[in-house]
């Protein structure tokens, strides 16, 4: 039986490398003289640099910037060998200074938000928002192209902030005042908590930029950063309403300076760090079609008898954008069996938007949260749970004896 494994990480627990290892430990054990490919996944945000240094040669990079509150911390990214084009799109649009993505001027970097302006790294609470910035992600990009990059693919979500992108704005070398006429930008506070005025957008001269999002959020209003995913980053609903204030004033300045984009789709992903993006010129695209297309899953599926993908949460999200979903749908596309393997379902199995043929848990019983998320127990549960899928489908796959059942 052929099978592919395409698994997004259990976040906090397993990458997704880590547990496409472990399914596919179970697929082999169950049918030893199979075929079982593993193909690392991400939808654009926390393990695209994974995904993408799984897919094509090139090096993790690390460098020192300040995460969402201005603390010091070490960052990865990836530099990826060749000139990037599977990963710029098909299209080769033109970047900020009219660039073409397939010129092969330099090599890509792919940067992600979460590795340093991450939600995981900082304490959730009412006092976050007024703190916390996206200067270390502006730092990592600086980094990258004064590397040498002249592509920089931006893998948001994740983020601690909701600053419209500010932070990252000042960070690569624009320039802001608050309400008082004081210049923005000191480390450890929200530059948009009290922006005022915009006096400059940063240069990065023919650099080309992508931003990969799932997320189509405008910038403000009621779909908005501040109301969407503000109280998931300890926002008050009196601190998402400021906020959201902020956000609008914020997009009327980047209009004053002819980059109206504060209602296209993606501005407000990552707390507004789509717009900040989409102002300096950056084409966006869907992550987990640029990450799919990067590691060739398409034709990794082609001809696959089964599809066994998952995530450490299904639910209602899912089927809007997230990987598992995306994985579904070129698994059903190329008549293969899908299945998603999740440490928790909360999944309609009737619901018609359901994209899998079963949805499966694979913890045996309930578990505590702290045995929940330790590598070793869901990998071996991991295993178990795609060892018994891969029977049950083999099974139903053989022919049926002349008696009826199966040979």
């Amino acid at each position: 039986m052929r099978v592919v494994v395409a698994v997004d990480a259990f976040k906090g627990c397993l990458s997704s490398a880590d547990a496409g290892e472990a399914v596919a430990a179970g697929v082999r054990a169950a049918d030893p003289g199979g075929s079982v490919r593993v193909v690392p996944v991400a939808d654009g945000g926390e393990g695209t640099v994974d995904a993408l240094l799984a897919a094509r040669p090139g090096r993790r990079v690390v460098a020192r910037v300040v995460d969402a509150v201005g603390r010091p911390l070490d960052a990865g990214y990836a530099v990826l060998d060749g000139d990037g084009r599977g990963e710029a799109g098909a299209a080769g649009g033109a970047g900020p200074a009219g660039a073409r993505a397939d010129d092969g001027r330099g090599p890509t970097a792919v940067v992600e938000a979460a590795s340093c302006v991450g939600l995981g790294q900082v304490e959730v609470g009412p006092d976050l928002p007024p703190r916390a910035g996206s200067a270390g992600l502006g730092l990592l990009v600086r980094h990258a192209v004064d590397g040498g990059a002249r592509r920089v693919v931006v893998a948001l979500g994740g983020s601690a902030c909701t600053d419209g992108g500010l932070g990252l704005l000042l960070a690569l070398g624009g320039a802001a005042r608050d309400r008082a006429g004081a210049p923005l930008g000191a480390p450890g506070t929200n530059p948009l908590w009290d922006f005022g005025t915009l006096d400059a957008l940063p240069d990065l001269g023919r650099v080309d930029l992508v931003v990969l999002t799932d997320v189509d959020s405008p910038l403000h209003g009621p779909a908005g950063a501040a109301h969407v995913f503000g109280p998931q980053k300890g926002s008050t609903p009196a601190q998402v309403a400021h906020l959201d204030d902020r956000l609008a004033a914020w997009g009327s300045a980047l209009a004053a300076h002819g980059r109206a984009v504060a209602g296209l789709p993606g501005a407000g992903a990552a707390g507004g760090l789509g717009a900040a993006l989409l102002a300096l010129g950056a084409r966006r695209e869907a992550g987990f079609a640029h990450v799919a297309r990067a590691a060739g899953l398409a034709e990794a599926v082609a001809g696959a008898d089964l599809v066994l993908t998952g995530e450490g949460r299904l639910d209602a999200q899912t089927a809007r954008g997230k990987t598992p979903a995306g994985v579904a749908a070129l698994g059903r596309g190329a008549g293969a069996v899908v299945v998603a393997l999740a440490g928790a379902v909360d999944v309609d199995a009737d619901d018609p938007a359901n994209p899998f043929d079963a949805v499966l848990p694979v913890h045996p019983r309930p578990l505590p949260l702290a045995e929940a998320l330790d590598p070793a127990t869901t990998a071996a549960h991991l295993a178990g749970t795609a060892a018994q899928v891969t029977r049950l489908v083999a099974a139903a796959r053989r022919p049926l004896a002349p008696g009826g059942g199966p040979q």
